[in-house]
């Protein structure tokens, strides 16, 4: 189900993808306009959107799934990104402020255990930002983007996979009116879209755009960790753990 990163890179430096990028780091940014101080981790193929962070936050760092493939990044400065095993994170419990998943639920064959994870490594009121194809969206519709690839979900199914998984839904938003179409009118007229299909909430976004809080497991007793993990990760900088 996953989509080599090339294609991933090669699809953010076509005209369709820098378009795509500007619509959802829009959303992304209304939802967490900056991560001041804050340890920011993005998985899946996050690079294209962690620059919103990467300047103001204490450390900005990306993890891509091993079935992916990485790609350095930055492309000028040390590397901040390497491989993973998405179920397995190379993190202590209660490493980062903040997480941004994009390109990587959608991808993951399991889902419940994804997030599980994701849950282990984020701190004490810590946020997740999920950034999901919609089940109803158009981009779905065609396999020339990543947005078409993988499984796709309505609101309601994230909205009971994060539950299961002891995130508290909080903010909601969309992104991605405009159809996935090359032609020109369409892209110079890419913000028109959105301006509209927020202020009408048409269904048919290409993505769900969520805020999520880190909750309390409802078994307090369960433990919270699934790996034996307590370093960091090689080439992307020490992580350091705060206390839950």
């Amino acid at each position: 189900m996953t989509i080599d990163v090339i294609d991933l890179r090669d699809f953010y430096s076509q005209r369709l993808g820098i378009v795509a990028r500007r619509l959802i780091n829009r959303g992304i940014h209304a939802r967490w306009p900056n991560a001041l101080g804050q340890r920011v981790l993005g998985l899946g193929y996050p690079t294209p959107y962690l620059g919103l962070f990467r300047e103001d936050s204490e450390r900005c760092i990306a993890f891509m799934p091993a079935a992916q493939g990485v790609l350095k990044w930055p492309t000028a400065r040390p590397a901040l990104a390497t491989l993973v095993d998405e179920f397995s994170l190379p993190l202590p419990d209660a490493a980062v402020d903040r997480i941004l998943l994009i390109h990587a639920l959608e991808m993951s064959d399991d889902p419940e255990g994804l997030l599980r994870e994701v849950w282990r490594v984020l701190a004490p009121s810590g946020r997740m930002m999920a950034v999901i194809p919609n089940r109803r969206g158009v981009w779905t519709r065609t396999d020339t983007t990543p947005f078409g690839h993988g499984r796709p979900y309505s609101r309601s199914q994230i909205t009971q996979l994060l539950r299961q998984t002891w995130f508290t839904p909080t903010a909601w938003g969309e992104a991605l009116f405009m159809p996935p179409v090359r032609g020109g009118w369409f892209l110079r007229s890419a913000m028109a879209w959105e301006r509209v299909g927020a202020a009408l909430s048409l269904p048919f976004a290409g993505v769900h755009i969520g805020s999520h809080q880190a909750g309390v497991p409802r078994d307090p007793g369960a433990p919270r960790t699934h790996t034996a993990h307590s370093g960091t990760a090689a080439g992307a900088g020490a992580v350091a753990p705060a206390t839950r």
